[in-house]
């Protein structure tokens, strides 16, 4: 899969599986615009490394939350690199576990923000240039927990993968007239900070325990799925969320 002279933007790529997916493009041959919103040491070792192996990536600090936060790292792309051909709406995060009944409405408009908001307001930025030029690739992250519901307490979080979900299915019928493609990705277990945060040792393993292929995913499994997505290799794939999980559920 080649992407020498694409332009890609991924929101939420300094590290873990948006990590990953920066590596990957830039070895691809894209030129890639990268957000982070903590991981400022990630992503300088991130353009370093890519740098180091005549590679292009060069990482933003933004809250994708933030309408105009997300209009100004679209701008910047577009102005440092050109439009952007492919994108990948990764930025996103549980925030916390708990119990519905123990829940906020601030908890819940949080996950929204950061999962679902974040997505569109990237996308609509990114939408702005794409449209015109009648071509494109989408990708977002949606989740196992849209599908199963996800681990206890985390109601919140599978609600608002589950709504990115539907907006790929939405969004692919409203553009694909245009000649834009638009798909999702719903990664399962994949050992990142991720689950070094919100799971246990205990869980982990009666997660891998249930899992057909017996194993963790890594954030390359991922990555390389994105890849595929975006590319020529998947032109006649659109609205489709890619389940990557080691045979759960099936």
């Amino acid at each position: 899969m080649d992407f020498s002279g694409k332009v890609v933007l991924i929101s939420g790529g300094a590290s873990g599986i948006g990590g990953a997916t920066t590596r990957a493009f830039a070895q691809a041959g894209a030129q890639v615009a990268f957000t982070y919103i903590t991981s400022e040491a990630e992503a300088r070792a991130l353009e370093a490394e890519c740098a180091a192996n005549g590679q292009v990536a060069r990482g933003f600090k933004a809250d994708m939350s933030k309408p105009d936060e997300v209009a100004a790292i679209v701008a910047r792309t577009e102005r440092e690199l050109g439009p952007v051909d492919v994108l990948f709406a990764n930025a996103g995060g549980l925030l916390r576990r708990a119990r519905c009944v123990d829940s906020s409405l601030e908890l819940w408009q949080e996950a929204y923000s950061v999962n679902v908001f974040s997505t569109f307001l990237v996308v609509q930025a990114v939408l702005k240039s794409m449209e015109p030029r009648g071509r494109g690739a989408i990708v977002m992250m949606s989740s196992l927990a849209a599908f199963d519901g996800g681990g206890p307490g985390a109601a919140h979080y599978a609600s608002s993968k589950a709504a990115v979900a539907t907006f790929v299915r939405a969004l692919a019928k409203e553009v694909g007239p245009i000649g834009i493609r638009v798909n999702g990705v719903a990664p399962g277990l994949i050992g990142t900070r991720f689950h070094d945060t919100f799971n246990t040792p205990q869980g982990r393993a009666a997660s891998v325990e249930r899992t057909p292929l017996r194993r963790e995913g890594v954030p390359q499994d991922v990555a390389d799925a994105v890849l595929f997505l975006a590319s020529d290799r998947a032109s006649y794939i659109t609205g489709e969320i890619t389940q990557i999980n080691g045979g759960v559920g099936f």
